[in-house]
Parts: structure tokens; C-alpha cells; sequence
């Protein structure tokens, strides 16, 4: 008697068998992940036979082609060197002062001059890139880490958690800055940076805490979340696997972007005397000092304005790339 007929040859049968106790699950799942990978066919796919780039190394790819990168990022390292090791170009001690030269102009060994107490305005404006991107860089981690986990959490589970959030960043949103640091750092005694870089994380997590939540929102309604959740994931699978990896873009373009403004607010509440203060060697002290004396030496205030432009648009520049980089729409 004829055997019926069986459209599956042994090695299909093989090949959709589950090789373990959980072999179906695990398959619907890697198939559940396959639709986070980009589709082939459009204008810049790669072509057949070649490696579908990730989000990442076709934003590095782009990156590395784009002039404003390269220079901002090359300027930006440069600050980095200088603000770690400031003695690799200034050989001075930024506190040595002789009253004899106040306000002399440029001189063999100081090219920038000297301000009012003596002290050498070159190794002053090295030395304050050090306070000035040490508060910019810890701000930016404090309020980028603080805002996206409220804000992915918010945006993620929602509910009265997530009104809740809105609310007090709606209270945060409305407090002035500048008028914030003025009563919140004006009872501060301490000379540190800690406390100014306390009130910018303050001010400064609602507004990541907001592009978060949207870009988690945004996130978790693809077609790929849906279907791991309906496959079973948990929430801490669908959060770290598949949500996060696909909303951290924005938050990393908008902190880019913020670390600069950091650098100015810092900047700012120093020139107001709320800020750093001495003996920190600051910008902003620096620039408060000459303010009063820009008729008889602009030099004193020419280099450390100079240099805190150049940085914040470094940063600003950097921020911009990027955001062209992660952004198909602006390509």
C-alpha cells in the first residue's frame, strides 16, 4: 500500500522542530527582534549580498564625512587634553599674582596680558577650561541619567505615574533659571563645583525627562514591541531589549546639545558671584572680574569670553551633526 503523501522533506521537519523545552518561544521571539532590522530596497540599502547597517554605524558613517563633526569634535578633544592636563601648554600657576603688572598688556612668556591683581590672563584662561567642562560634563550625565530613567519609565508604564511626572516638570519648567540660581546657590558656601552642578541638574532633567517619554512613547507602539509582548516578553525585556535602544537618539542629540548651554549657564552664575568662586579659576569669575575694566584692558576680558564662545559653540556644533546623523528625515 502507497505511503501518503508528506510535502515536508526530513530536513524541513528538522528545521521547525524546537530543539528544547522552550524552542517554539525562543523562535517567535529572534523572529519578534528580526523586525527591529532594517528593510533592504531603499534609496541607501546596501546592496544584495552586503551588511545592513545599524542605526549606529550609519549615523558614524555619516559622522565621519561630515566636516562640523570633525572640527567641533577635534576642538572639543582638544579642550578635554587641556582641561585634564592644563600644564602641557601652560607651565604658570594660574594663582601667582604680581600686583606690580596689573593690567599690563602682552609680554614675552604671556602673550594674553595680565588682569588687575597681576595674574597672567594665558594660564588663567587654560586653567578654566578645567571648572568649566568638569560642570558641563557632570551636569549632562546628572540630568541625561536622572531624566531618562523618570521620563522611560513615565512614558513606558504611564498612567498616574506618568501625570505625575508631567506635573512637577511643569512646576521645574515654570522656575526662572537665572532667578533660581540667584536664591538657590546665594545660601551655598561651598567653592566647589558640586553646587552648581546640583542646581543644573535640578533645572535641567525635566526637559530630558520630557524627550524621553516621548521617545519612548513613540518607541513602544512599533510593530516589533507589539509582537514581543504578544509572544510573552515582560516588561523588562520590552524596555531594555527592544524600547530603549530604539529611543536613546533624541536623548543623546538633546544632551549634546544642552552640555554647551551648561557651560554658559555655569559661566553666568559666576559672573553674578552665585556661582564658582575663588580661588577657582573660572571663566566666569574671570569675566566678571574684567567686566569693570573693559575701557582700560579689554584683554582681560577678550580671551576667557573667547574661549567660553568657542567651547559652547563646539558643543553646540557636535550637537547638531549628531542630530543630522540620527535623523533619517534630515539626511
Amino acid at each position: 500500500m502507497p505511503e501518503p503523501y508528506d510535502p515536508l522533506q526530513p530536513g524541513d521537519k528538522e528545521a521547525i522542530a524546537p530543539t528544547g523545552a522552550g524552542g517554539a518561544m525562543d523562535l517567535a521571539l529572534e523572529e519578534a527582534e528580526s523586525l527591529e532590522k532594517p528593510l533592504g530596497g531603499g534609496p541607501g540599502s546596501p546592496g544584495p549580498g552586503t551588511k545592513a547597517r545599524s542605526l549606529w554605524s550609519d549615523a558614524w558613517h555619516q559622522l565621519r564625512r561630515n566636516p562640523v563633526f570633525v572640527v567641533s569634535a577635534l576642538l572639543i578633544a582638544f579642550l578635554v587634553v587641556i582641561a585634564i592636563w592644563p600644564q602641557l601648554i601652560a607651565s604658570g600657576d594660574p594663582l601667582q599674582c604680581d600686583l606690580s603688572k596689573s593690567q599690563q598688556g602682552s609680554a614675552p612668556g604671556h602673550p594674553f596680558g595680565y588682569d588687575t591683581q597681576g595674574c597672567d590672563v594665558y594660564t588663567r584662561t587654560v586653567y578654566g577650561a578645567r571648572a568649566s567642562i568638569t560642570v558641563g560634563v557632570c551636569a549632562t550625565l546628572g540630568a541625561a541619567l536622572l531624566g531618562s530613567l523618570l521620563g522611560g519609565l513615565a512614558g513606558f508604564f504611564g498612567g498616574w505615574g506618568d501625570a505625575t511626572l508631567s506635573r512637577v516638570a511643569d512646576i521645574f519648567f515654570g522656575i526662572p533659571v537665572i532667578l533660581g540660581g540667584l536664591v538657590f546657590l546665594s545660601v551655598v558656601t561651598s567653592t566647589t563645583v558640586w553646587p552648581v552642578v546640583g542646581f543644573i541638574v535640578l533645572l535641567g532633567w525635566p526637559q530630558i525627562a520630557r524627550i524621553a517619554r516621548g521617545s519612548v512613547i513613540t518607541a513602544k507602539q512599533n510593530d516589533y514591541v507589539q509582537a514581543a509582548r504578544a509572544l510573552g516578553a515582560g516588561n523588562t525585556r520590552l524596555l531594555l531589549r527592544h524600547v530603549a535602544p530604539n529611543a536613546v537618539a533624541p536623548v543623546i542629540v538633546v544632551a549634546t546639545i544642552a552640555l554647551g548651554t551648561y557651560i554658559a549657564l555655569e559661566a553666568t552664575l559666576s559672573f553674578l558671584g552665585v556661582g564658582l568662586r575663588p580661588p577657582t579659576v573660572s571663566w566666569g569669575i574671570d569675566i566678571s572680574n574684567a567686566a569693570s575694566q573693559i575701557r582700560n584692558a579689554p584683554h582681560m576680558l577678550l580671551w576667557p569670553a573667547g574661549a567660553l564662545s568657542i567651547t559652547v559653540l563646539a558643543f553646540i556644533m557636535l550637537g547638531d551633526a549628531v542630530r543630522d546623523a540620527l535623523d533619517p528625515k534630515l539626511r
